[in-house]
């Protein structure tokens, strides 16, 4: 009885999910096309980013911390959040990432990510305050 029942809601539960109207009809095709409602024209990533090996991510990862700290700081430094301002060109951020860290072993930039993502974190909702005024978070 107990095998009859799990078939039962199984069975139920594949003819729900298959035959539901909305199912086939919705194109949830997943895109890498990014669009932003603030900001539009953000700068990409440099493509030396975009083309990193999946081993060697953690570079991205720290470049992108970088950028986002950077940014977040200069939004409370000059109590604007104007899009260049908060989204500028990535070259401050490659800038100090060549400098500082590039040679660094794996262990070292994910240290120093999670230090960035401090920084970042300690004047994030004084950014957001500055952004939200301005229309732009």
């Amino acid at each position: 009885m107990r095998q009859a029942g799990c078939t039962l809601v199984l069975t139920a539960l594949v003819l729900g999910l298959t035959s539901a109207p909305g199912f086939a009809e919705r194109n949830l095709v997943p895109s890498l096309e990014r669009s932003f409602d603030v900001c539009p024209d953000r700068p990409a990533e440099p493509v030396w980013m975009q083309e990193i090996p999946l081993r060697q991510a953690y570079q991205r990862v720290l470049v992108q911390d970088i950028y986002r700290a950077q940014n977040l700081e200069r939004i409370v430094e000059t109590g604007s959040c104007a899009c260049e301002i908060r989204f500028p060109s990535w070259d401050a951020a490659e800038a100090v990432f060549r400098e500082v860290h590039a040679s660094d072993e794996r262990w070292k930039m994910l240290e120093a990510s999670d230090a960035y993502n401090r920084r970042a974190n300690d004047v994030r909702l004084e950014a957001k305050a500055i952004c939200e005024a301005a229309g732009n978070w």
